[in-house]
């Protein structure tokens, strides 16, 4: 799978939105199903994606008023 390279302050965001929201320790594939594939109930997921959506909102936020 490609991803796009996020700057580094991004990906420690969605790294630490993981581990708050979903219990994920690291988003490194670590080519185990049972290490790579979580079950994460959907309203830890809803809270992951609205806390991953409002940091975008804040760093846009900081880069207007910039």
């Amino acid at each position: 799978m490609t991803t796009t390279k996020l700057p580094a302050k991004a990906e420690k965001a969605i790294a630490r939105i993981a581990l708050e929201h979903c219990r994920i320790e690291t988003l490194e594939e670590r080519r185990s199903d049972r290490l790579d594939f979580h079950d994460v109930a959907v309203w830890n997921l809803k809270a992951a994606l609205e806390a991953a959506y409002l940091e975008g909102m804040k760093e846009a936020m900081k880069k207007k008023l910039a």
